[in-house]
């Protein structure tokens, strides 16, 4: 009778604790659509904002994709570490606003500067319009900190809260939260392309701060409701440790035997508490080395972490061009793909994405986590082969002949030719010259315009791209869930922001890449490193899968045992 009635009280509670965390999931889902929302808009949108306000040129932008990656990999670690440090709703809440009212002071001074332009550039010569240009690059920089203290609370720390102990169930969440980013990745972008499109930079800019401005009103209230309905969120490991170590010193306090002299009659305290205490006052050295500390322990507890080598082959697949990036698809343009056909293949390769997340929960169902992540490693490499292929198809523009730095020595050439001295009389004669031989140039052109380029090597490559979309969302939601479940609570959130940091590095280092090797004749040996960055890292993680489930690896249909308990990651703090 006692056990019915305990199985009948549990099984009230946990129908109430389901009513509740569905209604929180699905305002969670509510909240993330809104934030991803505005999110998309913005980081599409300042790009071409930083385009149009440098005439055409794509130096800011690129100083802005700078800025953006070294920050995040400099204070990463700091970030997450502030995350772990504060409660859940003041640092959902601070996260939040800062991200918010950045992308709304920006907007309002991306206006002004669309609106005076002119004006600005005559004001002590020019020296003002670029300061307008550190501000707006700097304030969108912080805006994109605080959307990664967002990121790392919100889908790495809240949403394991509200799934609580079921990680089917948080496999589900994860799964949808990839689907609403796979969503707003397409329509989002266009939205506010179509606004400035048939409006103008202006009109972009004060939709852009006005969606922000109602948006953050709408996801603080959501974030309340989830935090109300959730009552597991207002408990946290860091803050119920300070609890336990406070407690256990008053007993210490208590239990001591007091001098009757020294505390009550002389009111002194002991001198060894004097000096204890006086040894753990900050000092101006302690606190200006704290953010050094802070990312030195990041990197190691990351280290130390039995998932490292998940997280690492995760960064990995960030080393590669082959993605719908600016770099793909400029190297598209240079292969006569038009601007519809590309937006196309861009539905196709969200729709491919989406596909991935079904093909995760179903994997995880059916085989357990890790080996999920191992086969949708083994899908991303297969379909990348078309890539590999692709070079070496007609159509192609590889050319090992032609050197890797031939573009930026013909610019370098070019700008030491292009001088004051530059003689004007042979530059006529040239162009007298060409003139002269119109007909034959028109002629020439025609034949190059009528000429049939081979699309099978751009066509396997785009293949390629959009299918190994499977299996990167799934590996990638793989990862995820693994860090999710095997990262002790106190230490979640600095163990993502150093993720955070690897991935913002690798996938600068494969700017930096590109920036060396511009030319399109040597696009097909980036294509072939990136697929060897994307090899080495499923190596790492077949590595690690095979550590954790030994023999076991290959086996699917048994109870999947995710990290053995030797390799339980440490609950000291670093």
């Amino acid at each position: 009778m006692t056990s019915a009635r305990a199985q009948n009280r549990q099984g009230g509670c946990c129908g109430s604790c389901t009513r509740y965390m569905t209604s929180a999931r699905f305002l969670l889902y509510l909240s993330h659509s809104l934030s991803t929302w505005g999110d998309r808009m913005w980081h599409f949108a300042v790009s071409v904002f930083l385009v149009e306000l440098y005439g055409n040129s794509l130096l800011l932008t690129a100083v802005y994709g700078l800025v953006v990656a070294g920050s995040v990999l400099v204070l990463g670690a700091s970030i997450g570490d502030w995350v772990d440090k504060n409660a859940r709703l003041k640092v959902a809440r601070t996260a939040l606003v800062v991200q918010n009212v950045s992308v709304i002071l920006c907007g309002l001074i991306l206006m002004m500067v669309f609106l005076h332009k002119h004006e600005l550039l005559t004001m002590y010569h020019g020296w003002v319009l670029t300061s307008c240009y550190i501000l707006i690059i700097t304030i969108a920089n912080i805006a994109n900190l605080a959307s990664t203290a967002t990121a790392i609370t919100i889908q790495r720390d809240w949403i394991v809260v509200v799934a609580g102990e079921d990680r089917s169930k948080l496999a589900d969440m994860n799964a949808t939260i990839r689907r609403i980013d796979q969503l707003t990745n397409i329509l989002a972008p266009m939205a506010v392309g179509q606004i400035m499109t048939f409006g103008s930079p202006v009109i972009g800019c004060g939709f852009i701060s006005g969606w922000n401005l109602v948006s953050m009103g709408v996801e603080y209230f959501l974030l309340w409701k989830v935090y109300q309905k959730t009552p597991a969120l207002a408990v946290k490991a860091t803050l119920k440790v300070e609890e336990s170590e406070l407690k256990q010193l008053n007993l210490q306090k208590d239990t001591e035997p007091k001098s009757l002299e020294g505390s009550h009659l002389m009111s002194e305290k002991d001198p060894n508490i004097c000096e204890l205490e006086r040894e753990q006052e900050p000092t101006c050295a302690s606190q200006m080395a704290e953010p050094f500390r802070t990312f030195r322990d990041g990197w190691v507890s990351y280290y130390n972490q039995p998932v490292f080598l998940a997280g690492m082959a995760l960064a990995f697949l960030y080393m590669t061009v082959l993605g719908f990036d600016c770099i793909t698809t400029g190297y598209a343009y240079t292969q006569g793909l038009s601007g519809s056909l590309l937006s196309i293949l861009m539905g196709a390769s969200a729709i491919t994405g989406i596909m991935g997340t079904v093909a995760f929960t179903w994997l995880r169902r059916k085989c357990g986590l890790i080996r999920t992540g191992l086969f949708s490693g083994w899908a991303q490499l297969s379909c990348l082969i078309l890539c590999v292929i692709s070079v070496f198809m007609p159509g192609s523009p590889l050319d090992l002949s032609v050197s890797p730095f031939e573009d930026t020595r013909s610019r370098f050439m070019q700008g030491e030719l292009v001088s004051p001295t530059t003689k004007i009389p042979e530059t006529i004669f040239t162009t007298e010259t060409n003139t002269s031989n119109g007909s034959n140039i028109v002629h020439t052109v025609q034949e190059m315009s009528t000429k049939s380029v081979p699309i099978i090597s751009v066509s396997l490559l785009f293949a390629g791209v959009i299918a190994a979309r499977i299996g990167l969302w799934a590996f990638d939601l793989t990862v995820t869930q693994l860090l999710q479940e095997n990262v002790i609570e106190s230490e979640r959130g600095i163990i993502n922001g150093v993720q955070n940091s690897m991935n913002y590095l690798l996938d600068l280092l494969h700017f930096i890449m590109v920036i060396l090797a511009p030319n399109p004749e040597a696009f097909g040996l980036l294509v072939l490193i990136s697929v060897s960055f994307v090899a080495m890292g499923h190596i790492m993680y077949f590595r690690f899968a095979q550590k954790t489930l030994g023999s076991q690896l290959l086996v699917c249909g048994l109870d999947e045992k995710e990290v053995p308990e030797e390799h339980q990651p440490n609950t000291s703090v670093v």
